[in-house]
């Protein structure tokens, strides 16, 4: 029975036991180590941060000062600006080495030429600090898809596998330059499922990895039906469900020649039926152990943070919300959206959801104090906070890729999808709130609503959860004598309102504004934060 248990595919011998055990169970033991922060690094180390060549200088700006901090995980991308672009020692893929504008502190052929291999530095370091090393891999990824000359075209011309099979594309330059999927790898291709395969593979059998991470966010588009706008077909479904098992299939086997199992991640959109639509056939995934940890969102979010976690444990997955930073257009709106204050108030609703931690993406300066605070509600318990309806607001698909807003069920209110209210009517908006500030009593919540222009302020009625707030603290235009929490205000207008901490619930308020039918004029209500701050904690 033995003998025979361990000839088939998922089911390898129990040490000590008559009964075979399934590859599920035998990485079961490594998924459930503590992963409280996953780090993204996407591998600028030796192209762009590195001032010499040492295994010191490629950890000095953003992996060093990550000791003792809550970041569990290091999950290293190698580059890989444009399929096939790497920074590890690869002879599948291509060494990324040019020094071509705006490339010109590369040092990356420095470091190899001395023996250093970012990507094993990247493992050991982590290792060394009790953490683990994910490599992670752009599935596509279109920043070469730029036509100026002296930008990232730089990355087009210097990708031999794009220059040599142009019918890996999805397009071409000439054809529709305002798409930049053109430079996108099409799926569909068996050679570049080949490849992509390979390039897991080399890293499974070199590299002493925890785990790999499938990024599919960045960018999300594999196929050609979704460039037109159009979602794809089962075949391609499956085409890339068996890529997948394939990846799976090696990474089992490579761990237990190693004896210890590799793990794969999954950074995915949020939402089932976009993802099947682009290509992606999330539940087949999940249902056939294909993955281990699902990693979702991103630049857009397209479903609250409870429909993931229910999604990723019905199938016993880990599953992490990824804390992308804003690309609002307004620019006094994203910088507040990327403050500690708010970086906070995100990872307490991740955990408030019942996230099994965070993943942070672009955001890169260890040395912030978040690296100790996001990694735990009781870390994040006493520490203030800001809440936004939205984050991202209605971001569009990077890429170039197939649209999402048939399929959008989160909020996106936020100053680049305002609310116009005519007189006598009302809008709403919904608030997640990560902590209960009645438990809490150093908790001292206040409403700051935000207008593109001055409303007639006693016109306005606020209602929270359907009670009417406090006194008004403050109305004027922002930062006119700003607070010290305020100094990243320099336009607006605000009305800042007193909340009783029984007013605000843990979870989902709603925020209603009714501009009575007595105003001479519309109200356009752009923004609104939940502020909460801890006085007693200082």
């Amino acid at each position: 029975m033995l003998a025979l248990a361990a000839l088939l595919p998922g089911i390898v011998p129990q040490a000590g036991a008559g009964m075979p055990q399934t590859n599920k169970d035998w990485r079961h033991p490594a998924l459930e180590r503590q992963r409280r922060v996953i780090f993204n690094n996407d591998g600028n180390d030796p192209i762009t941060k590195s001032q010499s060549v040492s295994v010191k200088e490629l950890l000095r700006s953003r992996t060093q000062a990550l000791a003792g901090t809550q970041v569990d995980v290091i999950s290293y991308c190698t580059f890989c600006a444009g399929f096939g672009n790497f920074t590890h020692f690869t002879k599948i893929g291509n060494v990324f080495t040019t020094t071509e504008a705006p490339f010109t502190r590369n040092k990356t052929a420095e470091y190899f030429a001395a023996g250093i291999d970012p990507l094993a530095v990247m493992v050991d370091y982590a290792h060394a600090h009790n953490k683990e090393c994910f490599w992670s891999m752009r599935m596509n990824d279109t920043h070469d898809a730029s036509l100026n000359p002296q930008g990232n075209a730089t990355l087009f011309r210097n990708n031999p596998l794009k220059q040599k099979h142009p019918e890996y594309l999805m397009g071409r330059p000439d054809e529709n330059p305002r798409r930049p999927s053109w430079s996108a790898v099409n799926y569909s291709v068996p050679e570049v499922r080949e490849l992509a395969f390979r390039f897991f593979e080399e890293v499974c059998r070199n590299y002493d990895t925890d785990g790999v991470e499938m990024d599919f966010f960045r960018h999300p588009v594999f196929f050609k039906a979704t460039t037109d706008r159009k979602p794809v077909t089962d075949v391609e479904c499956a085409q890339m469900t068996e890529l997948l098992r394939r990846i799976r299939q090696m990474a089992d086997e490579t761990g237990r020649k190693r004896g210890r199992p590799i793990l794969i991640a999954a950074r995915v959109p949020d939402s089932v039926e976009y993802c099947a639509d682009i290509g992606l056939d999330l539940e087949k995934w999940m249902a056939g152990d294909l993955i281990d940890i699902l990693i979702v969102s991103g630049y857009f979010q397209i479903n609250d943070w409870e429909y993931s976690v229910a999604l990723a444990k019905k199938h016993g997955l880990r599953v992490y919300a990824s804390l992308d930073e804003s690309r609002l257009a307004d620019e006094v709106a994203k910088k507040r959206r990327g403050s500690d204050l708010a970086y906070r108030g995100r990872a307490a609703n991740a955990w408030s959801a019942g996230m099994d931690g965070v993943y942070l993406f672009n955001l890169f300066d260890p040395r912030r104090g978040i690296w100790n605070e996001m990694g735990a509600p009781d870390s994040l318990a006493r520490l203030d906070k800001d809440y936004f309806a939205s984050i991202r607001g209605p971001a569009k698909a990077a890429g170039g890729n197939l649209d999402y807003k048939q399929y959008q069920g989160a909020e996106v209110f936020s100053p680049d999808a305002s609310k116009v209210i005519a007189p006598g009517e009302n809008a709403r908006a919904r608030l997640r709130t990560g902590e209960n500030p009645a438990a809490n009593p150093t908790a001292v919540p206040t409403l700051r609503l935000v207008f593109a222009k001055p409303p007639e302020w006693r016109k306005i009625t606020v209602r929270i959860n359907g009670r009417k707030p406090g006194k008004i603290l403050s109305t004027g235009k922002l930062a006119d004598k700003p607070a010290k929490m305020d100094k990243s205000f320099k336009s607006g207008w605000h009305m800042t309102l007193e909340v009783a901490p029984a007013q605000i619930i843990e979870g989902y308020n709603d925020i209603a504004v009714t501009l009575a039918a007595s105003a001479r004029a519309p109200a356009i209500w752009s923004d609104v934060i939940l502020e909460v701050r801890h006085p007693a904690s200082h």
